[in-house]
C-alpha cells in the first residue's frame, strides 16, 4: 500500500514540471483606443487568430484605452522588451528614427491610395525594419485616414489661420506646418482636445473624419476643410529579440495573424471614414469646405518647403518613392 502511494506521489511530482511547461506564454498588446475602433478590432482579430493557431503556446493579453501605458511609453516598452506588441502612431518614433517623418509632411499624399502605394513599395516596407537595431520591428501599417483641418471660424486660404492656436501631436514637422501659416501649434494629448476646444484654449485642430465625428470636435469646430493634408496611420510593432527568438513556423503564424488583422482593421477604418464624413456633411451646423485644386496648390506651396528641409533626415530615396506614389493619384 505504501509502495503504491509512493509511486503515485512520484508520478505526480514528475508530471508537475511538464504541466508548468505546457502553460502558454502571455504576450501583451497595448493600445490607447477603445475595443470598438478599427485599431481595437484589429487587436481582437489578431488575438483570436493567434490563440486559435497557437493557443497551446501563446496567449495575447490586450490592454486598450491606454490602461497600461500611452503610445510614447509603449514604443520604449517594445524597444526594451517589456511588452510584445503595440500600435502607436507613426509620429511617435522620433527618438528612434527620422525616416517616418515622411508621413507627417503636409500635402504629400493626396489620397489613401497614394499612402497604400507608398507603404507597399520597397521604400515603404523598408521603414518597418528601420528600427531593428534599436529593438523595434514593424509588422505592418494600420490606417486611420487622411487628416482634415478644422477651426472655430471660416477659413479658405493659408493666411486665414494666422493667429489661431492649433492642437498638434508632438512632432517638429507638425509644429513647423502651422508656423508656416503663422498659426500657433500647441502639442496636446488627444484626450484633452475636446475640453481645450470647449474652453477656447485652442481654436483649431487637424484630425481624421472618424476622430472629428466620434469625439464631437464639430461641436466647437463648425468649419472643416476637406484638406486631406496629412495621414494619421499607425505601425504595429514588436520587440526585435522576441521576434528573432521565434521558430520559423511560429513567426509564419504571427505574420499570418497580423496580415489578416490589419486587412480587417483597414477595411473597418475605410468604411468608418466614409460613413463619418457623410454624417458630418449632413449636419446643419457644419460647414464643409471643399477646396479646388488651385486652392490646394496654394496650401501646398506654403508648406512644401518642409519637404526639402526634412529630405536629408527622411532620406532622399524614401521621399522620392513617396512622391512617385502620390503622383500616380494626380
Amino acid at each position: 500500500m505504501k509502495w503504491n502511494l509512493l509511486r503515485v506521489a512520484l508520478a505526480a511530482l514528475l508530471a508537475w514540471p511538464m504541466s508548468l511547461a505546457a502553460e502558454p506564454k502571455t504576450l501583451v498588446l497595448s493600445h490607447v483606443v477603445s475595443p470598438d475602433t478599427p485599431k481595437g478590432k484589429m487587436a481582437t482579430m489578431f488575438k483570436t487568430i493567434v490563440e486559435r493557431k497557437m493557443g497551446d503556446r501563446f496567449r495575447v493579453e490586450i490592454h486598450p484605452n491606454g490602461t497600461l501605458m500611452d503610445d510614447n511609453e509603449a514604443v520604449d516598452a517594445i524597444a526594451e522588451g517589456r511588452i510584445q506588441f503595440a500600435a502607436p502612431s507613426v509620429s511617435k518614433f522620433e527618438a528612434y528614427t527620422q525616416k517616418l517623418k515622411v508621413f507627417d509632411l503636409p500635402f504629400l499624399f493626396p489620397d489613401m491610395a497614394a499612402v497604400n502605394r507608398f507603404q507597399q513599395s520597397p521604400a515603404g516596407q523598408s521603414l518597418l525594419t528601420s528600427m531593428t537595431g534599436q529593438g523595434i520591428v514593424g509588422l505592418g501599417y494600420l490606417h486611420n485616414g487622411l487628416k482634415q483641418l478644422s477651426a472655430n471660424q471660416p477659413f479658405e486660404k493659408p493666411q486665414d489661420l494666422a493667429g489661431l492656436k492649433f492642437r498638434i501631436m508632438n512632432s517638429d514637422v507638425l509644429k513647423k506646418q502651422f508656423q508656416a501659416v503663422d498659426a500657433t501649434p500647441v502639442p496636446m494629448a488627444f484626450a484633452d482636445v475636446y475640453q481645450a476646444l470647449a474652453e477656447d484654449r485652442i481654436q483649431g485642430q487637424e484630425n481624421t473624419w472618424s476622430n472629428i465625428y466620434s469625439k464631437r470636435f464639430y461641436e466647437y469646430q463648425p468649419y472643416i476643410m476637406e484638406s486631406n493634408h496629412g495621414v494619421l496611420d499607425y505601425m504595429v510593432i514588436t520587440n526585435a529579440a522576441f521576434w528573432q527568438s521565434l521558430s520559423d513556423e511560429d513567426r509564419h503564424h504571427f505574420q499570418y495573424a497580423i496580415g489578416n488583422a490589419l486587412g480587417y482593421g483597414n477595411a473597418v477604418a475605410k468604411a468608418k471614414s466614409t460613413n463619418d464624413r457623410g454624417e458630418l456633411q449632413a449636419m446643419p451646423g457644419v460647414n464643409l469646405i471643399r477646396p479646388s485644386r488651385a486652392d490646394l496648390a496654394d496650401w501646398q506651396a506654403v508648406m512644401k518647403p518642409l519637404w526639402d528641409e526634412y529630405a536629408p533626415a527622411i532620406g532622399e530615396a524614401t521621399l522620392r518613392a513617396a512622391q512617385d506614389a502620390a503622383a500616380a493619384s494626380l
